[in-house]
């Protein structure tokens, strides 16, 4: 594994420098929804981490945003984010990143968040620890609920009428926990639940390459990772629920209270 998680270190600071680079400059900015943009940064990124992923690994899967990789019916399977807050990105707020993740047999076994402005490099082997820039890290003993900081966002598809939008859950966190941010880079509030930063985080209608590194290393550093009501989570389902453990329990109710 050291050697594929040193690859997966390697690409996302390589594909974190292109991010650093373009920065501030104007943007190729393309839709894929009514407020779900993709820039040319994005499809750079993915390009660099992809092509290198299947140039070393050519027998492995790969799943990524932009939709490049391919299917090889392999039991190894790569998770890969580009740059996970593309709309910050485009709007020069920096608050994005890159991950990519690692699947054997459909269980995570890896994983990879490089957030360039901050150089933080967050990485987790499954049965090794969590680390942020080659220390140790574990989630918070914040609790009860009340006490706590917790994050979220809103899926893109928002402005569409989707009866399942997160506002009501919002609301009723503002009311029961201390703070609730909205940064809007999933795979960055994962990490954060992870070093402490935060104590909990939802959401609904995430993909599979937003989260997979987040959850493995939230796992890694002692957290919880489930569906709203508590079930196992399923990295292909549309709710994750993620905490120190401590205000699970709490959270769950303040998400079955509609």
């Amino acid at each position: 594994m050291n050697e594929r998680l040193a690859l997966m270190k390697d690409l996302a600071r390589e594909a974190g420098r292109v991010q650093l680079d373009g920065l501030g400059k104007s943007h190729k900015i393309d839709y894929k929804g009514v407020i779900n943009i993709v820039t040319e940064i994005d499809k750079k990124c993915e390009s660099l981490i992809v092509g290198e992923l299947q140039s070393k690994y050519p027998d492995y899967d790969v799943i990524a945003e932009e939709g490049s990789g391919r299917r090889c019916s392999s039991s190894f399977r790569w998770l890969v984010d580009p740059l996970d807050g593309t709309v910050n990105y485009a709007h020069n707020f920096p608050f994005f990143c890159v991950s990519i993740g690692l699947e054997e047999d459909g269980e995570l076994v890896a994983g990879v968040i490089y957030d360039p402005n901050r150089d933080e490099l967050f990485e987790a082997e499954k049965g090794c620890g969590a680390r942020l820039n080659g220390q140790a890290i574990s989630v918070s003993d914040h609790a009860p609920l009340k006490k706590t900081m917790l994050a979220t966002g809103f899926a893109y598809n928002v402005q569409e009428g989707e009866q399942l939008d997160n506002l009501d859950n919002f609301s009723n966190f503002i009311k029961t926990a201390r703070a609730v941010r909205r940064p809007g880079s999933a795979a960055i509030d994962l990490a954060w639940v992870a070093c402490g930063r935060l104590d909990g985080f939802w959401e609904l209608f995430l993909k599979p390459w937003d989260m997979a590194a987040g959850v493995l290393i939230i796992r890694e550093a002692g957290g919880q990772v489930t569906s709203f009501d508590g079930s196992d989570y399923d990295l292909y389902s549309n709710e994750i629920l993620a905490s120190n453990r401590l205000i699970h329990g709490e959270m769950m109710g303040v998400l079955d209270n509609k």
